[in-house]
């Protein structure tokens, strides 16, 4: 699905806009719950900078964000517009779009509300910082605070990564792993593969708040500097960051896309 004329692109901040740098477009989403990954995808490509999903009943909510400095309120009825023929494509009723200025504060708190503890395949326990750790579980529990990084452990894709790795690890334990999680976000991934028993992980992102926000997760999950190495880049710096073969890759992506690996990881990489 190509961008159509008229939606907004990402611009730099005007810095003598004042309170606008901490005001944010609470864009929320009503469908069905089909267009899940066809909302993440767009919204992402529309340049939201967070995004958190629900199941009500058979109904979808996605609630997406945007700085009020990127974008003026008029332009948020073409993205709407959008939404609603990227729905009717897939042969589903188109959503109902809604939005709302906030300040970054309550952004900042209130999804919180809405995420609660989760078992994710058979070993693992993602945990909100927030609250006290889980007692008398046999689960490895995963402390995450990710801010607005993408990486809960609520998406499909998140489980469906955390699943394999949970199954790749539990090959040959005795093996020393180590994994690259490429695109990192809150660093679910790469905790994850180190709870799971890998040696070593290293995490990239080219967005500075989820390099923030995995580093302080590391922290929050009592991980060295040595056992987790992030960094922010992509391809090219993970090149330069592995000293020598891993044994896989994590990536998640939303759409199509090509993914091209860089030579210089091919020549490390012992599987994928």
């Amino acid at each position: 699905m190509a961008n159509p004329e008229g939606l907004p692109s990402t611009v730099q901040p005007d810095l003598s806009s004042g309170p606008r740098l901490n005001q944010w477009w609470e864009i929320e989403v009503v469908g069905s719950l089909a267009l899940e990954e066809s909302l993440f995808w767009r919204l992402q490509e529309m340049g939201c900078q967070g995004m958190a999903s629900q199941h009500i009943a058979e109904a979808l909510s996605v609630k997406s964000y945007l700085p009020c400095y990127q974008i003026e309120e008029a332009e948020l009825a073409p993205m709407a517009t959008c939404l609603r023929q990227d729905a009717m494509a897939l042969g589903e009723p188109p959503p109902q779009v809604t939005w709302r200025q906030i300040a970054e504060e309550d952004w900042a708190e209130d999804w919180k509300q809405y995420w609660h503890p989760q078992a994710v395949g058979e070993r693992l326990l993602i945990n909100p910082a927030w609250l006290p750790r889980p007692e008398n579980t046999d689960r490895l529990v995963l402390q995450l605070n990710p801010g607005v990084a993408f990486g809960t452990g609520t998406h499909a894709t998140t489980q469906l990564c955390l699943q394999a790795l949970e199954r790749q690890l539990q090959i040959d334990p005795s093996q020393s792993q180590i994994i690259a999680d490429i695109g990192c976000g809150s660093g679910i991934l790469a905790i994850a593969a180190l709870l799971l028993g890998a040696q070593k992980a290293y995490g990239v992102d080219t967005d500075l708040l989820a390099v923030g926000a995995a580093q302080d997760s590391r922290q929050l999950n009592g991980l060295s500097t040595t056992q987790m190495i992030v960094a922010s880049g992509s391809l090219e710096t993970l090149a330069e960051l592995l000293p020598g073969p891993v044994q896989g890759f994590c990536c998640k992506y939303f759409g199509p896309c090509d993914i091209g690996v860089d030579p210089a990881i091919c020549k490390h990489h012992a599987a994928r």
